[in-house]
């Protein structure tokens, strides 16, 4: 069907089609430049991995690079350098991505690349094993060499009592270390159908030749068995507050982070994600926000503040503000400022003009992205591999006009509770006396 063009970049109508296997298709037409960006979405995440195979999504989107019955390792990635393009990947908690931006006569041959290691790949033991250190590297570097990422993973884990996204993306060291090809190859016969994708291709090209081009493609691709509904544990009852408290040599600068569970987009009654975006952004969204004017600009006692929402997550997602201190200011004060500016929304809420400027940095962010095909294409394919539909694009930026200071208020009031959050503690490691 073809739907409302109000984010389409330059008017052209938003298309959104089935092929006959269950793969669907979104095209968003831009034909500002001759470039289109392809990307591939698989419904399946790293909160989807079995019991103790915990790094095995990401796993396989590294394993997506390696040869298949057609083409040689390496070969997709010649194929768009060779066209100017670029390429890449990445795994979220409840989907994967693979996307290429290349020249609009290149991507048939695009969809080729994608339709073949779909169901093509040649798995054997040396290639697992090879990338399997490879994911094992990664780990030491992207978080056991962090300490504020290993903070980050700790606090988390702690937060999530049930839920797996407890569980960090890249996995548990010592569980990845046990991934093999049987694991693989289970994963791969199981999730990587066209019945648990979604296509979306932005840029310069109409929905016809694409729908062409998919069926010619895709659409010679058989069918997987129907999968299970998404289910996950549930998250018993946030109840207590815990802290995580982490010392390493290498920090300088203490810092703070607190994490509270609020609904998703996907999970929250009508109007409650919008109010947790927007409170996130009046809070401590920017230079403008609360925190930043009352701990950085008047009082001067942090170097940093934020406040941050993931609202695009299948499951109930977490609410952070964060600090850190300047100069000789105490950490201990810095995190009893963003506790009180907390506690003063959920009190007396925001003010008409704040939430009104908040609305409007929100509506234009939305303006801004649709000058990058890429921002695009990203909006649409995580909110349809999250259980949203095109609609909910479409129809977000009035659903946030229409919040009310009420409605920030009472989300605040609701979640924001700090008897019922998990704080980490980033600090020096303490010197010890000779």
């Amino acid at each position: 069907m073809l739907v409302d063009p109000a984010l389409a970049a330059d008017g052209g109508k938003v298309a959104d089609f089935w092929l006959d296997n269950g793969m669907e298709v979104i095209v968003i037409p831009d034909h500002r430049a001759p470039i289109v960006t392809h990307m591939v979405w698989y419904k399946i995440g790293s909160a989807d991995e079995p019991p103790g195979k915990s790094g095995i999504a990401h796993f396989f989107e590294h394993l997506m690079f390696k040869a298949t019955t057609n083409h040689a390792t390496g070969d997709l990635a010649r194929a768009v350098a060779d066209t100017g393009g670029s390429n890449n990947a990445f795994t979220s908690y409840d989907y994967t991505a693979f996307h290429e931006t290349v020249a609009p006569a290149d991507l048939e041959l695009m969809m080729s690349f994608e339709a073949d290691r779909m169901r093509n790949l040649i798995l054997t033991d040396d290639v697992i094993k090879t990338e399997r250190d490879v994911i094992l590297e990664e780990r030491r570097s992207r978080i056991d060499n962090k300490p504020q990422a290993v903070l980050v993973e700790e606090v988390e884990a702690t937060l999530w009592q049930n839920q797996p996204y407890r569980i960090p993306i890249i996995g548990w060291m010592q569980e990845m270390e046990q991934l093999n090809r049987t694991d693989a190859v289970a994963f791969y016969n199981k999730y990587y159908r066209p019945n648990n994708a979604v296509l979306i291709v932005a840029g310069d090209v109409e929905p016809e030749t694409v729908k062409t081009l998919a069926e010619k493609t895709y659409g010679k691709v058989a069918r997987g068995p129907d999968l299970p509904p998404r289910v996950r544990p549930v998250e018993p009852e946030q109840n207590t507050k815990r802290t995580v408290t982490l010392s390493d040599a290498r920090v300088s600068v203490p810092g703070f982070l607190t994490q509270w569970v609020v609904p998703s987009y996907h999970t929250a009654k009508p109007g409650e994600a919008e109010a947790l975006d927007l409170l996130a952004e009046i809070l401590g969204g920017g230079n403008r926000s609360r925190l930043y004017q009352a701990l950085v600009v008047k009082q001067g006692i942090a170097s940093s503040v934020g406040a941050y929402f993931q609202g695009t997550m299948l499951d109930d997602t977490h609410f952070t503000v964060a600090g850190a201190p300047r100069g000789d200011a105490k950490l201990a004060d810095v995190e009893a400022a963003v506790d009180a500016e907390v506690a003063r929304i959920a009190s007396d809420g925001v003010t008409p003009d704040e939430l009104e400027k908040a609305k409007d940095r929100y509506v234009r962010s939305m303006i801004f992205a649709r000058d990058k095909q890429d921002s695009m294409a990203r909006i649409y394919g995580s909110t349809l591999a999250t259980g949203g539909n095109v609609q909910d694009v479409q129809e977000w930026p009035d659903r946030i006009r229409k919040v009310t200071a009420d409605e920030v208020k009472a989300v605040a009031a609701r979640y924001l509770v700090l008897t019922h959050s998990t704080t980490g503690y980033l600090l020096p490691q303490p010197k010890t006396e000779n």
